[in-house]
């Protein structure tokens, strides 16, 4: 499964399929048991604006069942398949921090460190043949075979036999390594041994030295482990102790020792390396420089135990140890046809006459042969340690044969009464399951072998059927793939794999299931590398098969991923060639996915020329620019266009020959427009190459100007709505900053300066120039000149927008952000004190701190606005900053105590905010004789209902923690940045950016396995199941109580809680016991409801002087994430929002960017769209913004053509193509998002005069579109229609609230007089009720905020002045509301 690359998040994000469960998008589905309709409902049902026959359409049905939502069909509903939730992709997981450091360094130790190879061998044989030892009495019959050759012949003379045994002998260790130098002693005297050792370690240096010792005819070995030769004369048995053998051979060497007792040996062997090493240290002791022997690395092989005797099977060979070692095929076949009930028409002799060679795997004796690799393999990975295996199977050919074959020995020994021993001593192997299968492949050999000895004596045509092993492994490892790995264990087949990727025959296959072990993950490319992968998927890229090129490019993504140090061998055999062909857009492969696999080559070639300057020299073509320029523009593939341009990235750094090669294609051109990219991985990437481009080692004047060039163009991206984008735009920043540091100290000297100027200027003045908008940064006073001694040098440059973007961005709502834009922004403030200006610099920085403490103890201490200026009149819309100097004017006045905070001149924090709150308009004046004279609409008209609220007194509120996104850290330089200029100061920029390693573990992460969430049986989706059935439960037992709730009244009183806030903001959980209460500052608590328990409470941090405007949920069908706005124009979303020691920062950005902090305009209002995964946001602004949840970015602007403030949004939740806004001067207007901006209003409505208090659609039901403005009057409407359905007169006071249920036809209106009155949209009025109040608090405040729970029949409410929150519910609850 690739779901980076099958399903493209550029429009919609996909998330894992999901049958959603019937909520609040439309009427009821068809459910296991339907509540069916009466047959009126039938008769009358109809939605509201035609949308009933527009969503019952063959053409709408088809479209939305691509997207996959829930609709209404006639009276029915219809559940489509699938469901989206949002903000839950990896990097809101990560938010672009790499997860763990193991992926990053990579397994250690995979790769053979010291590779040493056996060079020498020497092969003893002491047998004198005719003479049997004195202390061993030979059984009659007995073993003769030495070297499958007998000793015993009448024709031939005892030399000559030996001369044939020596050869014999040399040949099967010549078939393990035929690279070795060979050298045969027979009956040797004692000093031919010590010539012949000598000379060995001599010709051998470091490499290891082979020494064979065959001791059949010599005495047995003592027990201090002394082994016999003969005199010059062959007159007496010499023995030579182990201590004068090592002086000879020294190390690192191989000892076999086939020879009865040869346990005696190993025995002592260690005691003696002891001695040697003791007087290697005296020597070195007394003389540094003295020539001294190594004895380290020594490896024995030993026939049997130290009291036993060599097996004497006249039938077998005397040199069994010896046969198993050398000739394992030949002495299997041997030892299992005596041992096997088969009756087979063969003799011993007719067993060599098996046809083919060991070398050729498709015949029978190479097959053998191949299968008893692949299994002696298995065995030792399976059993032996891993550091055990990897030294003696991975470091030397024939010590790798040699252990293989001892395994052999070690089985056949044990059935002839011998224990083989080793050193260094393995586990017992002899009883491994496998071994079954090796006596299998003897069998089917065996069975067949007098039909092939016929065919070679010129019978009948055999043709060989070959053994099944390979086969029924690979269906094994299967098996075990399948089943998913679960406990991250070695599969027993994964050695058996590796052999079969020798044989063509099953090559392919064999891949398929290797990339399905390595997508596994980490761990399992680990073990496949520990395992010897790494020098068979190497030799492959040398194939030219086209069909072994999909899943080599993907076993190489893993590989890379987990360790990139295989750049040296890329390079050595050219293996880089393969993935530079692939990349290119003309170069086919054969899958489906190609465009997939194009992004793992792009991936390859980023790992290979990552730090590596050789691999970028050889890669660097213009072709290969082409084809990532080209593949940049794959719309369908997001992975793709990241892995470009990354690749260039790569191939930038630290290479000015490849950034002139990409300048010339125009690359970074294109890379520009990347900005706009729907995904956000593709836009930080962008950044990062940009990033990396820069960095010429001559600034010219062409380089300086295309540097600029590229700032300019990325500057718009501060706005971004993800947050890892805007963090590597900070590390752009930081690199373009150090480049050219000297106008940024500049640009930073003259902002200091001019915020200095602001805050001498009167208060009228600045007030009168924030309400014309006639100032903007730079520009001349209202008399048209400059204050000040001279031009500014920075006034609209790069270095100036970009330097006020930074400012701003030490604020941002993320904390990562905030944080790397203060330690950029302290880090030229440090420069500034150390530069020529540090004189003047200081000047400003104290008045502005002389400035800011008077400007602070003359504002009053709570968000109550200043006494009005009565010849500045001041109306919503007038206070309404322009989009172009809003979010500048608002930023800075919050940027010069940030910039005071980090450099230490005073003790708040970074994010404390000082703006001025609104200030309230000036009542129209009425002359003397009483008569008012009234040209205009009152202004009370256009204010917010709670404009004249009695200031509260001052309440302190508890300070509530701030969720921090996961895995944030305070960075350390921060501590040193505010201490100044120090040592290593200047080491804080630029920014290192860890994107390019967060994007790799993509590619350690499984994609073909199905995820957690989705795999049945898994606890994510069994809670998933059991989820979706209860939120069918909950829809089933209230959607019949809709009805009723119109007719019926709310007065039972369902609970009440204690807050420790002022209410201002309510919102249900559709299905969880949640409701989410944030107060009028900073802090939401979360309850539940049914249990009248707090889970949680925190601080949304939104700056004093503003408040939190919107909440919601999200992802209510799954695991809901919460969304708060405030009214300085930031959004966040939240995790775990109900546990306080988990909640989490999951994303936040600054929706609206012309907002000013205000606690009396309307600040923020939004809108979700689930199915769309749209958010509508607009307030105290001329537009409407729609964010796209997926892309993070505001895909639309729509003007809103009114010069009032908007005061609600409100959707429709199916299609997501129609809102409805509502306005400060009482107009509602209907957009179209399908319209292009400019012709989006359809609609505008007139009848209301006043203040929209609410507008809101309904999500089911009906969909009633019903609005409510502030004089009392709520009214019904039909887009369709010219005017309004139904005016009600809700009441004679001021409207504070207006809720209305999603399903039922009822609707809460809450007012000045603390009553909330529920009516139902035919205008019937059911009742009215009054929260209740502390003790303390009169029952006369006005109402302060209400909400109905999407399902269930109930509303909550809350009071001004008090910190209860109410639930009432219908009355009679025993037959209309189920048992919660």
């Amino acid at each position: 499964m690739s779901t980076y690359m099958d399903l493209v998040r550029a429009q919609t994000t996909r998330r894992p399929q999901l049958l959603r469960a019937t909520t609040d998008v439309g009427p009821r589905s068809q459910s296991p048991n339907p509540i069916a309709p009466s047959a009126k409902e039938d008769e009358s049902w109809e939605l509201r604006h035609g949308w009933d026959e527009e969503y019952n359409s063959e053409e709408y049905l088809s479209t939305l069942h691509s997207v996959s939502l829930l609709v209404p069909v006639s009276c029915q509903w219809l559940i489509i398949k699938a469901f989206y939730m949002y903000y839950t992709e990896k990097r809101h997981d990560t938010g672009g921090r790499p997860r763990s450091s193991f992926e990053l360094e990579g397994p250690v130790g995979w790769r053979v460190q010291s590779r040493v190879k056996t060079v020498f061998a020497g092969l003893m044989l002491c047998l004198n043949i005719g003479v049997d030892p004195p202390d061993i009495v030979k059984t009659n019959p007995t073993a003769t075979l030495e070297a499958w050759i007998d000793p015993v012949s009448p024709s031939s003379p005892n030399t000559k036999i030996m001369e044939s045994i020596g050869k014999s002998l040399q040949s099967h260790y010549e078939t393990l390594s035929i690279r070795i130098r060979y050298k045969q002693f027979l009956d040797p005297s004692v000093e031919e041994v010590r010539k012949c050792c000598v000379t060995l370690r001599k010709n051998a240096k470091d490499e290891r030295v082979l020494f064979h010792y065959n001791g059949h005819g010599v005495p047995l070995p003592t027990p201090s482990g002394e082994i016999w030769y003969f005199n010059r004369n062959y007159t007496q048995y010499i023995p030579v102790s182990l201590y004068d053998l090592q002086a000879w051979l020294g190390g690192p060497s191989i000892y076999v020792l086939d020879a009865s007792h040869a346990g005696n040996v190993i025995a002592n062997f260690g005691r003696f390396i002891e001695k040697h090493e003791t007087e290697n240290a005296e020597a070195l002791k007394e003389d540094s420089n003295a020539p001294v022997l190594s004895y380290a690395d020594n490896i024995l092989l030993a026939a049997c135990g130290k009291d036993e005797l060599l097996p004497t099977n006249p039938d077998l060979p005397a040199d069994l140890f010896t046969s198993c070692l050398t000739t394992p095929v030949a002495i299997s076949l041997r030892c299992f046809f005596l041992q096997s009930q088969l009756s087979l028409p063969l003799t011993l002799k007719e067993l060599d006459k098996i046809p083919g060679k060991l070398q050729e795997r498709r015949t029978p004796l190479g097959e053998l042969n191949w299968i008893f690799t692949a299994i002696t393999d298995t065995i030792a990975w399976n059993c032996l340690p891993q550091d055990i295996f990897k030294k003696l199977f991975r470091q030397d050919l024939m010590v790798a044969a040699l252990f293989r074959n001892y395994l052999l020995a070690d089985r056949l020994m044990r059935q002839n009464g011998c224990h083989p021993e080793t050193e260094p001593s393995l586990p017992h192997t002899h009883e491994h399951p496998l071994w079954q299968s090796w006596d299998l492949a003897l069998e089917m050999v065996l069975t067949q072998l007098p039909e092939m000895i016929i065919c070679d004596g010129g019978g009948p045509h055999y043709e060989y059927k070959h053994s099944s092993f390979f086969t029924e492994q690979l269906s094994a490892f299967e098996v075990y793939l399948s089943q998913g790995a679960l406990e991250r264990k070695a599969p027993q087949q994964l050695p058996i794999v590796l052999q079969v990727l020798l044989s063509q025959v099953h090559r392919l296959r064999a891949l398929i299931l290797l990339s399905r072990f390595l997508d596994l993950g980490p761990w399992a490319v680990k073990l496949a590398l520990n395992i010897g992968i790494f020098p068979y998927v190497l030799k492959l890229l040398q194939s030219a098969a086209i069909e072994l090129k999909p899943v080599l490019i993907f076993i190489w993504a893993r590989i890379l991923a987990v360790d990139n140090s295989c750049q040296n061998d890329l390079i050595r055999d050219n293996g880089y060639k393969y993935f530079l062909g692939t990349i290119q857009p003309e170069q086919g492969i054969p899958v489906a996915n190609h465009s997939e696999h194009k992004a793992m080559a792009a991936f390859i070639i980023a790992m290979f020329c990552k730090d590596f300057h050789q691999a970028k020299v050889v890669s660097l073509t213009r072709d290969l620019f082409l084809a990532c320029i080209g593949h940049l523009g794959d719309r369908e593939n997001p992975l793709l266009r990241q892995w470009c341009c990354l690749c260039i990235s790569t191939l930038w750094k630290d290479y000015p020959e490849a950034k002139w090669t990409g300048t010339r294609d125009s690359t970074h051109q294109i890379l520009c427009q990347m900005v706009l990219d729907p995904v956000p991985e593709v836009r930080t990437a962008a950044i990062h190459a940009l990033t990396t481009f820069l960095g010429y080692s001559d600034i010219t004047e062409q380089v300086s100007q295309t540097e600029q060039a590229i700032a300019s163009a990325l500057i718009m991206m501060t706005s971004d709505g993800n947050s890892m984008v805007r963090n590597e735009l900070l590390v752009f920043f930081s690199t373009f900053i150090k480049r050219y540091e000297n106008k940024f100290i500049v640009a930073a000297y003259e902002e200091l300066a001019e915020e200095l100027r602001k805050l001498k200027e009167p208060a009228i003045l600045e007030v009168d120039m924030t309400r014309k908008s006639a100032l903007q940064y730079g520009r001349g006073n209202v008399n048209g000149h400059r204050p000040g001694p001279r031009e500014s040098i920075s006034r609209n440059s790069v270095h100036a927008t970009m330097w006020k973007h930074i400012l701003i961005l030490t604020l941002d709502p993320h904390a990562d952000v905030a944080q790397n834009a203060t330690i950029i922004s302290d880090y030229v403030h440090r420069k500034l004190l150390a530069s020529p200006l540090k004189v003047h610099s200081r000047a400003i920085m104290n008045d502005l701190l002389r400035l800011s403490s008077k400007t602070m103890q003359s504002r009053p201490p709570s968000p109550a606005p200043l006494p009005r200026l009565t010849d500045v009149p001041v109306t919503p819309a007038d206070t309404s900053p322009k989009r172009n100097e809003g979010y500048f004017s608002g930023g800075f006045s919050r940027t010069a105590s940030a910039i005071l905070s980090s450099l230490s001149f005073r003790s708040s924090g970074p994010h404390e905010n000082h703006t001025v709150p609104d200030m309230p308009s000036k009542p129209p004046e009425t002359p003397r004789n009483g008569t008012q004279i009234r040209t205009r609409a009152p202004d009370d008209w256009s204010r917010p209902p709670d404009a004249h609220d009695p200031l509260q007194q001052l309440v302190t509120y508890e300070k509530a923690k701030a969720p921090l996104p996961r895995g944030f850290e305070e960075k350390s330089e921060l501590a040193k940045a505010l201490e100044g200029i120090g040592e290593g100061g200047d080491s804080t920029i630029p920014l290192k950016s860890t994107f390019f390693e967060w994007s790799t573990e993509y590619f350690r992460e499984p994609q073909m396995k199905t995820s957690e969430p989705d795999e049945p049986g898994s606890d994510d989706y069994n809670s998933r199941l059991w989820r979706r059935s209860r939120n069918e439960k909950i829809i089933n037992l209230t959607q019949p109580l809709k009805n009723l709730a119109g007719s019926n009244k709310w007065d039972h009183p369902n609970g009440a809680f204690l807050s420790t806030s002022q209410p201002r903001q309510l919102c249900f959980h559709q299905f969880e016991d949640h409701l989410a209460v944030a107060d009028d500052k900073d802090n939401i608590c979360i309850w539940n409801w049914q249990r009248k328990s707090k889970l949680n409470r925190f601080s949304h941090s939104n700056p004093t002087g503003s408040r939190i405007n919107e909440i919601r949920f999200i992802n209510e069908d799954d695991q809901a994430l919460l969304l708060a706005g405030s009214s300085d124009g930031v959004l966040k979303i939240y995790r775990d929002y109900d546990e306080g020691d988990k909640i989490e920062i999951v994303s936040a950005f600054r929706g609206l960017t012309d907002l000013v902090p205000s606690t009396k305009n309307v600040g923020l209002v939004l809108d979700w769209q689930q199915s769309q995964g749209k958010l509508l946001i607009s307030g105290d602004v001329k537009v409407v913004r729609v964010w796209n949840a997926a892309t993070e970015i505001c895909t639309s602007e729509l003007p809103s053509r009114s010069n009032s403030c908007i005061t609600a949004l409100t959707s429709d939740q199916v299609a997501g193509n129609i809102f409805v806004a509502g306005f400060g001067n009482g107009k509602i207007q209907v957009f179209d998002q399908r319209e292009k901006p400019t012709t989006s209003m359809i609609k505008r409505y007139s009848s209301h005069k006043q203040w929209i208090t609410n507008v809101h659609m309904q999500r089911g039901g009906m969909r009633e579109l019903i609005s409510g403005s502030r004089n009392g009057e709520i009214k019904l409407w039909d887009i369709r229609m010219s005017d309004e359905l139904r005016t009600i007169k809700a009441t004679r006071n001021t409207l504070r609230t207006l809720s209305v249920h999603e399903h039922a036809p009822v609707f809460a209106t809450g007012s000045e007089t603390h009553h909330v009155n529920f009516f139902n949209v035919n205008g019937s009025f059911l009742n009215s009720i009054e929260p209740s109040s502390g003790i303390l608090h009169t029952r006369s405040s006005p109402i302060a905020a209400t909400a109905f729970h999407p399902h269930h029949m109930m509303l909550a409410c809350s009071s001004l002045h008090d910190h209860h929150v109410n639930i009432f519910s219908c009355q009679d609850r025993r037959n209309l509301v189920p048992e919660f």
